[in-house]
């Protein structure tokens, strides 16, 4: 059953810096008031980016590792899913359970056309990464230490090591636009794909320095925790995951039907609060 309120157009907010740490300390909240449960979704990222990081070093494709570590941060938005459904349960006061947290009352559906849309966009970026070695390094396949010290030493290598991370880094960015507000939205609300990216990338517009100072922070954590052998990510997933969903609770709300149509009715704007 939709909730109420549920087809009003949502209400964007403006984000200040104070909403990014207020998002991060409720997000470690959440982390520890459910500590299991949100390890466990952390537990399969990492456990997913480790067996490929090990197949690829195990097939000799060491090409592959580095823009499969990088692009495997574009699935993060799907993967913590189950962590939106856990802080919307605390929020709500509800009992926490795997049969709770598994089953998605909203968006199952819609969530699917979003782990296509982030499957497709890491398989954009992965296509990409092999286009751009080609072009620079043509069939030869080079070996890590080979391919490091190209990198570090020709100018060739350089300037692949560069057009690879701004390809990497705007793919990125447009799939955090894409994403940032609509997952866990479609969690939240019995909406439709297409409104929830919409909503989303008008978030991200509105509020672009803010927003971009979060993607940052992402890929910074995401990129350590890649680095230490995807071990970071069993806590940091979660974590993240957990800020998103608060950020998305301060940053968009919603108009009961009543007063949408007190407004409109109106002509005036209205703000409005969070629907519970």
């Amino acid at each position: 059953m939709p909730d109420e309120g549920s087809a009003a157009r949502p209400i964007i907010a403006t984000m200040t810096r104070e909403d990014l740490s207020d998002a991060l300390s409720a997000g470690w909240r959440d982390l520890k008031a459910a500590l299991p449960y949100s390890l466990f979704f952390g537990a399969i990222y990492a456990l997913g980016g480790a067996l490929l990081a090990a197949l690829l070093f195990a097939t000799n494709v060491h090409i592959a590792v580095y823009p499969l570590a990088t692009g495997f941060a574009l699935i993060a938005p799907f993967v913590a899913a189950g962590t939106y459904q856990i802080s919307r349960r605390l929020e709500r006061k509800e009992p926490l359970s795997w049969r709770a947290i598994l089953t998605l009352h909203n968006g199952s559906q819609e969530l699917g056309w979003m782990a296509l849309l982030t499957l497709f966009a890491l398989v954009i970026w992965l296509d990409i990464a092999l286009i751009l070695y080609l072009l620079f390094f043509g069939g030869h396949v080079l070996t890590l230490d080979e391919l490091m010290t190209a990198i570090a030493t020709t100018p060739a290598g350089a300037l692949f090591f560069v057009v690879g991370n701004l390809a990497g880094a705007c793919i990125a960015l447009t799939l955090f636009a894409l994403t940032a507000i609509s997952c866990p939205m479609l969690i939240d609300r019995d909406v439709d794909a297409i409104t929830a990216i919409i909503t989303s990338v008008e978030t991200v517009r509105k509020n672009a320095s803010q927003m971009l100072a979060w993607a940052i922070l992402i890929a910074f954590l995401l990129a350590v925790s890649i680095l230490c052998f995807f071990i970071g990510l069993v806590v940091v997933l979660p974590l993240l995951g957990h800020t998103t969903w608060h950020l998305y609770r301060k940053l968009v709300s919603f108009p009961l039907p009543g007063e949408q149509r007190a407004s409109a009715a109106c002509g005036e704007p209205a703000e409005f609060p969070h629907a519970a």
